[in-house]
């Protein structure tokens, strides 16, 4: 597959986006610490994450961090909107825009020299205009690869700009710690730095065959790869979603059964609902978890059928989360998500399905029909009622 010789691929990243818009909106939160939710941090400025705050914290802990912090509720539609505008700056600078969320995206100028001059002034003006037009700092990353693009955009926030020129890619790369590796989480690196691999460039001298048989085959093969900075993905234009999810952060309070699994059904309920409204089936349903201690697991079980009914994704997913039971009972539960993946368009799919399986299909589709005429908030399920359900993300469109 083609990759260019020049640094060509721009990871643009927003920084700290929803703590921005509140202190772009609000002159008084400008250069102090803001925590954007309260029962759990949803985002923080840097003034905040200067003193250890972080994503997913829970309130408490946060204010213990920083007592001066500024505490708001987020505003979700604020968000969309600003994501909304920077999105049209993105497609504004490059025909070749792949989001990769509501604040990030990679573009490839390749070939727009003569027209809006060379790669670092596009990212030059990509910066000013984000700021100029959305009043918002954003980071970019300029790279050979998509990899290294956002691994430049990483190391260069916040409110930067690095170009990492061909020639000195591997010298850039190589020092950096083996966190910086995409897939590398707490319990990858943990396993890297009980071998002695602390830095890329441990990584890149390892043989492959041992980072496989140490990581496992896949894992193996793509730490391998990047670590010399093989990377031939091209930036993709708007494509259809190969999975949709949602997730719940819990806080640090111990969570009965029940309480976890009324977040579980909130959630399928909300990602079903998305599913239905984009025409999508799946039949891969993913249970996330995340612990007291920051550590993760992950669950998956795929369907005989594809399907976008509530009650058929509800049911494996409870079944996934029953696996997990000793998990949670020893480490705390902080953060439930659930995803359904392998989609594909419901049109074929639901041809193919006996009559009977339309049963609980019909009902959800009532519902929804109940709330796109009435509001979202006009009918739920028994089991969500006087519950909190937490906040709806805004993400890029379906």
């Amino acid at each position: 597959m083609f990759v260019s010789r020049e640094a060509t691929i721009l990871h643009a990243d927003l920084d700290a986006f929803y703590a921005s818009v509140e202190q772009r909106d609000d002159p008084r939160l400008r250069g102090r610490p803001v925590i954007v939710g309260g029962g759990v941090v949803l985002a923080a400025s840097y003034e905040a994450k200067a003193y250890g705050i972080r994503t997913a914290m829970g309130g408490a802990q946060a204010r213990r961090l920083c007592p001066r912090a500024i505490v708001v509720p987020p505003r979700m539609s604020a968000y969309s909107e600003a994501s909304k505008a920077v999105f049209e700056v993105f497609h504004d600078t490059s025909p070749f825009v792949e989001g990769i969320s509501i604040d990030e995206a990679f573009l490839d100028v390749r070939g727009m020299q003569r027209i809006a001059g060379s790669p670092v002034e596009i990212a030059v003006r990509l910066r000013s205009n984000v700021l100029e037009r959305v009043g918002l700092p954003i980071t970019v990353g300029v790279a050979r690869t998509k990899f290294l693009a956002k691994v430049a955009s990483r190391v260069a926030k916040p409110d930067g700009l690095l170009v990492v020129p061909p020639e000195r890619e591997l010298a850039f790369l190589h020092p950096l710690p083996v966190e910086r590796l995409w897939g590398v989480g707490a319990i990858t690196a943990r396993k890297l730095h009980e071998h002695g691999l602390a830095t890329v460039g441990d990584v890149a001298r390892v043989d492959e065959g041992i980072l496989m048989a140490l990581l496992g085959r896949t894992s193996g093969r793509q730490l391998h790869s990047l670590a010399h900075n093989r990377d031939a993905r091209q930036v993709q234009q708007r494509r259809r979603r190969r999975s949709m999810g949602a997730q719940h952060a819990l806080g640090p309070r111990p969570r009965a059964p029940g309480e976890i699994d009324v977040v579980l059904v909130g959630l399928v309920d909300r990602v079903t609902r998305r599913m239905r409204a984009a025409g999508r089936v799946g039949r891969t349903v993913v249970l996330r978890l995340r612990f007291a201690d920051f550590t993760r697991a992950t669950r998956s079980r795929t369907l005989p059928q594809a399907t976008a009914e509530t009650h058929a994704i509800l049911n494996a997913a409870r079944e996934l989360l029953a696996t997990a039971t000793p998990l949670i009972e020893r480490q705390g539960l902080t953060l439930v998500g659930i995803a359904v993946s392998n989609l594909e368009n419901d049109d074929a799919v639901q041809l193919a399905l006996p009559f009977d399986s339309w049963s609980g299909g019909a009902l959800d589709v009532a519902l929804d029909e109940v709330r796109e005429r009435f509001g979202s908030t006009a009918v739920t399920r028994a089991a969500l009622l006087g519950r909190d359900q937490g906040f709806t993300m805004p993400m890029l469109p379906d």
